[in-house]
């Protein structure tokens, strides 16, 4: 796993600084927002999932933008995206753009970025997504990286279904085509839409993570299959495999990392969902199991093992239009890095322990929505483990855990933008405060940095259309 950053003292950001980098954001989204209202494009040129449902941002998400996905909403996914009210052509875009200020200077700073208050476009994509008559539906994401300046394939979820009845109870039966486990889950306690729903790569993250994390989002191409009985039980079972190398050069993705599947990657799924407390309510459970060739090096005659078991729990409840979340998820990940012991990737092959090691994620959000506007979050998480100095730099641990704030406003949840549902945008405040980071509070990397030192403050500005 990669090194932490190694950071020497700096002035803390004074409020100077601060109100220049808000006046330069507040600025920045002034001119992108007036752009965008006097844009000649048509409504019928730049259609979405809002146009062909003839449904407001706020009948999907939470709060009147993405992606978290009110009862309505999952029902439309779980449902293959078919639902559909008028013709349209099927495509979208979306903008996300950033100012980031850490407490400390980075050393040596992100690549093409300065070592502080870095303004990034984070990304740009662009989105072929609807359904085509009652069975098949789905999007297909193409995104630019602004902070590492490449394009690629971003999240893929294509869907085959049908209705049917079980015991009387209306249900559906689907079949998903996607790139990255979690990707297709309807609800935002797992990894793929869990909070935050928009982050940057400019400021550090924790190193250490279960494999479910996202680490092969891009890098594999799964089926999987699922049935949703009576609005009530979700059930779920595929398996992922690792397209050739090729191939993801071609998407832009880096087949390297974290390596090719051996055979196939087993995943699956279970939730329940009912009413409680005037809300809804849902618990789950998730699994996924991978090898790996570390590298795509299958010289040793080994591969890397990793097994994902997880827990999670959600609630939601409307207040008019106001609206509360709360999504609980809990991740445990066993790993067995034969193989990059044995390549001498790390460690000693001959050490019984050199890759063995167990990881524990806990995140818990709480968001509440002001009249589908205003948008207030507070996520606590907890990254903890077994000691490997083999597989976790430093001391050897594997420990990191924070909390993050965010204020956010929504500007068209209704509809009623200037392209109508075609065009909606947020503007938002981040704070990630760390308590630990990578092992220890303080002096993680042995260069005398502290978890404190990575500490956040984000501004940023997303548009869809």
């Amino acid at each position: 796993m990669a090194k932490g950053l190694i950071r020497p003292s700096a002035p803390p950001c004074d409020a100077r600084s601060l109100k220049l980098i808000a006046g330069a954001w507040l600025a920045g989204v002034s001119l992108i927002i007036v752009a965008a209202m006097n844009m000649a494009r048509p409504a019928s040129a730049v259609p979405a999932f809002a146009q062909q449902t003839g449904q407001p941002c706020k009948s999907c998400h939470v709060g009147g933008f993405g992606p978290e996905l009110t009862p309505f909403g999952r029902e439309f996914k779980l449902g293959g995206y078919t639902l559909r009210a008028h013709a349209s052509i099927p495509l979208a875009a979306m903008v996300i753009a950033s100012v980031t200020h850490t407490r400390k200077d980075q050393h040596p700073p992100p690549e093409h970025l300065d070592r502080n208050d870095n303004f990034v476009p984070d990304q740009a994509s662009l989105f072929l997504a609807g359904g085509v008559g009652g069975h098949f539906g789905g999007f297909a994401q193409v995104t630019y990286d602004g902070v590492a300046r490449h394009w690629s394939w971003d999240n893929l979820d294509l869907r085959a279904v049908t209705k049917a009845k079980v015991f009387g109870a209306d249900s559906i039966f689907g079949l998903s085509v996607n790139n990255s486990p979690t990707v297709q889950d309807a609800w935002n306690t797992l990894a793929a839409w869990s909070f935050p729903y928009t982050d940057t790569a400019v400021s550090p993250t924790p190193d250490a993570a279960p494999l479910i994390d996202g680490a092969l989002a891009q890098n594999v191409l799964g089926v999987t299959a699922y049935g949703w009985i009576g609005s009530k039980v979700y059930v779920e079972a595929g398996s992922y495999t690792s397209p050739s190398r090729g191939t993801l050069d071609s998407l832009g993705a880096d087949p390297f990392d974290p390596g090719s599947i051996h055979g196939l990657a087993p995943y699956g799924r279970i939730a329940l969902q009912t009413k409680f407390g005037g809300g809804t309510f849902e618990v789950g459970a998730s699994a996924l199991q991978a090898a790996l060739f570390p590298g795509r090096d299958r010289s040793s005659g080994l591969s890397d093992r990793y097994t994902d078991l997880g827990l999670d729990s959600s609630w939601q409840k409307p207040f008019g239009t106001d609206n509360v979340s709360i999504n609980l998820r809990y991740e445990h990940e066993r790993g067995d890095l034969r193989a990059s012991c044995a390549l001498g990737l790390i460690g000693e092959d001959n050490d019984p322990r050199c890759g063995r090691y167990d990881l524990n994620e806990v995140r818990a959000t709480a968001r509440y929505t002001l009249h589908d506007r205003v948008g207030l979050t507070l996520s606590a998480f907890d990254i903890h483990g077994s000691r490997n100095s083999n597989v976790f730099d430093g001391n050897g641990r594997p420990d990191s855990n924070g909390v993050m704030g965010q204020v956010d406003y929504t500007f068209w949840p209704d509809g009623k933008g200037p392209l109508g549902p075609l065009f909606n945008a947020r503007v938002g405040v981040q704070f990630t405060a760390y308590g630990k980071f990578n092992g220890a509070r303080h002096n993680f990397d042995g260069a005398g940095a502290n978890a404190v030192d990575n500490n956040a403050l984000r501004f940023f500005t997303w548009i869809a259309f």
